[in-house]
This record gives structure tokens, sequence and C-alpha cells, in this order.
């Protein structure tokens, strides 16, 4: 029996997962989080053989939480469900210690593919994404030097959430502004920073103590 936690903020999500894993014979569901915090703390009381998780969460995203725990439950096999097709997400997901990487879209025998697959210890990555680690990353460009120019008070507020996770329909709620307005900050801060993704924002906001 392979004991599975999930951890995906939208409840649809977790209903799915869960139907799905109940009609598992050999599968055995030992709890659900809603956030990044609560995934750490449950992994900890249930010790699950496999933790399927999402990369973005409110609190803290899956990538921060797969470093955290990955150390202490060195056992512990991560499969990352999730919408982002995104390489430097891939990369950064593999090299935290998450033994699979697939998308929400696939099919639901190939979910429960990839949870035996890393069970066994082996790697599963979904096959949209497996050609990029078949290759060598691309030599990086020379970047824009980033602006000397401070970063304001509220980009500051807006980089935050953009570490944890936040979409930015939730950061305008979370600070009263309009998506539109949002989606400007996100703009300026890749422009002053000289950076182009939000793996590369999340390193920026480590590095100067922006976040833990």
């Amino acid at each position: 029996m392979i004991k599975v936690l999930i951890a995906d903020d939208h409840a649809i999500v977790r209903t799915g997962l869960r139907a799905l894993l109940n009609s598992e014979p050999d599968l055995e569901l030992v709890g659900e989080a809603t956030g990044g915090y609560e995934a750490i703390e449950l992994v900890g009381r249930t010790r699950p053989d496999v933790l399927i998780l999402d990369l973005s969460m409110p609190d803290l995203d899956g990538i921060a939480v797969t470093k955290q725990v990955k150390p202490q439950y060195p056992d512990l096999r991560i499969l990352i469900l999730t919408v982002h097709e995104d390489e430097a997400m891939l990369r950064e997901a593999i090299k935290a210690g998450a033994s699979g990487y697939v998308l929400k879209r696939a099919a639901e025998a190939e979910l429960i593919s990839a949870i035996a697959t890393i069970r066994r210890g082996d790697l599963c990555i979904d096959p949209a994404m497996l050609r990029v680690l078949l290759v060598e990353p691309p030599k990086t460009k020379a970047k824009q030097s980033p602006s000397t120019e401070p970063l304001t008070p509220r980009e500051t507020e807006v980089l935050k959430l953009i570490v944890q996770g936040y979409t930015n329909r939730q950061i305008g709620e979370a600070l009263s502004i309009s998506v539109r307005t949002v989606e400007g900050h996100r703009a300026n801060l890749l422009e002053k920073l000289g950076l182009h993704t939000r793996v590369e924002l999340v390193r920026y906001a480590r590095d100067h103590g922006l976040i833990d």
C-alpha cells in the first residue's frame, strides 16, 4: 500500500485527486493540505510515501516545500502536479528534490503510473516536458543590467506575494488594487531587476532577505 498526501489550494483539484486515489486499491490517501505550511506539517504527522504537490500555493510554493521536507524525509517521493509548462520551474523542482513533474491536464492513468514510478525510485517527467531534461539549457544571454533604482514599498509588497505563489488576482485582492495595476508592478519589477521569470524573482527575494 502506497500512502499518498496531496497538497493543492484548489478544492476542485483535491476533490478529483481524492476520488482517483480512493478508487485505487494499492493507494491510501492519508491527508489533504490546502497550503505549503500545512503540507509540511502533514508530512511530519502522516509520513506519506508520496506527496502530490502543487507549485503555486498562497502561503509557500511547492519548490520551497520540497526544499524543506526532502532533507528531513529523504525517502519521501515528491510528485509535482502543476499547470506550469515552464522549463525553469521544472529544473528548479528536480534540483530541489522532486521525483516527478506532471501537468494537470495529464490523464488519470498517467498520474497513477507516475506515482508508481517515483515510488520505485525512478524519475517521472510529463512527456510534454521531458525534452527539457534531454538537452543542455541554453547559455544565458547577457542580462540587461538591473536598475540601481530601489524598489518602492508597493513593489516590495507585490514581490513578496509573487514569490509566495499568489496569482495576479489574489495579489490585487490582498492589496486592494486592480489586476492591471498588479501586472504593471510585475513588469516593472522584472525590468528594474533585469529578470525574466518568477523563479528568478524568488531567487532575488531570497538573496536579498525579503523571504525566509
